[in-house]
């Protein structure tokens, strides 16, 4: 097996997610205006159109394509392809919000030994699947016997996100 010897990669967290884009501006209102996440400082030293984002302990780098034109247009909305997951409180207000955007999606339900996990499944401008669920419904449960634990990052950033997001409603 690959990563056999040594074991695997001694990683800390998920840092950022990059998307490329058919147009930067159209993408960053809507990672702003529809998922919340907060435009941040970019390198200056970037010879390439784009624009960073963070929230909920991720980034999201969007990036400006060399040939927008070319890049595939996908309209069918399947759960089973590439997507990042978000969870949420309230499926139902995630849900109001959607329609009263006027964004279309469609919803499933998994159901686990009598654990019931819902879904909406959307796309962003580009065609990348976003996911809103209640997931953490469904606990994690390691196959390996290894323990699995909650990114540090993340738990260290939720008092300040949750500032940020409390000046930003003044």
């Amino acid at each position: 097996m690959l990563g056999a010897k040594g074991g695997a990669l001694p990683l800390a967290s998920l840092n950022h997610i990059s998307l490329v884009c058919r147009s930067v501006e159209r993408s960053l209102d809507f990672y702003q205006n529809v998922l919340g996440f907060l435009p941040i400082r970019r390198p200056g030293s970037f010879d390439f159109t784009g624009a960073w984002l963070f929230n909920y302990g991720i980034g999201i780098h969007l990036l400006q394509s060399e040939d927008p034109e070319k890049m595939p247009r996908k309209r069918e909305i399947n759960p089973k392809d590439n997507h990042i997951s978000f969870q949420c409180e309230s499926l139902s207000l995630v849900e109001g919000k959607l329609k009263e955007m006027g964004i279309p999606y469609i919803q499933r339900r998994v159901e686990e030994g009598g654990i019931y996990v819902d879904q909406l499944f959307f796309h962003d401008p580009d065609g990348f699947m976003i996911e809103i669920c209640n997931c953490d419904n469904l606990p994690v449960i390691s196959l390996s016997g290894e323990p699995i634990m909650a990114c540090k990052r993340v738990m260290s950033l939720l008092p300040q996100q949750q500032q940020q997001q409390a000046a930003l409603q003044l």
